[in-house]
């Protein structure tokens, strides 16, 4: 929802400078993608949207959920969420945070679909293949899509390469009907 992108870019900006300014980017972004992840269940939803559960209540249910450990600062984070009834796009909070930290460390995001499994060795020389394409770190996702027939899509940023048997099926099809 572009409404709740709006709504969530103040504070996924807040939480990277305050972990850029502390120098803990991993901490804050293993924190924000837990606490995304708990703000996502149906029943922590329920309980978000529920009108007359007070807000200190909601703050110790969720960062018990959350789990022990988080910091003052993230405490509070979730706290101001809280109070200015953010809570529920915390899942937002969360890419738009991941987009900025992944801008900051010159990193991208690739999600590679592929027919079957692939071993470490695979994945190691796609991301190196793709670093050197896209002249950046990659963080590289995989997922198996037995209807690719054969082969591997990978999207990268708004950037597609679909090296499936699929692709190149629907391709010649499309070029034997021109």
């Amino acid at each position: 929802m572009a409404e709740n992108v709006t709504l969530a870019r103040p504070y996924a900006e807040a939480a990277f400078q305050l972990a850029r300014e502390s120098k803990e980017l991993p901490a804050w972004a293993d924190a924000i993608e837990r606490m995304a992840a708990v703000a996502a269940d149906p029943e922590m939803r329920a309980c978000i949207d529920n009108p007359r559960l007070p807000s200190q209540e909601l703050a110790r249910f969720f960062l018990g959920v959350v789990g022990d450990g988080l910091p003052v600062e993230q405490q509070n984070f979730v706290r101001v969420l809280i109070d200015n009834d953010r809570l529920g796009v915390l899942p937002e909070i969360c890419g738009l945070f991941t987009e900025l930290k992944n801008g900051f460390e010159g990193t991208k995001e690739a999600q590679i679909a592929s027919a079957f499994p692939l071993d470490a060795a695979a994945i190691a020389n796609l991301e190196a293949e793709l670093e050197r394409r896209f002249q950046c770190k990659i963080q590289a996702s995989v997922s198996i899509d037995p209807e690719l027939i054969g082969g591997v899509r990978i999207a990268v940023g708004d950037q597609v390469i679909d090296a499936s048997v699929r692709g190149k099926l629907a391709a010649m099809s499309a070029a034997l009907q021109n």
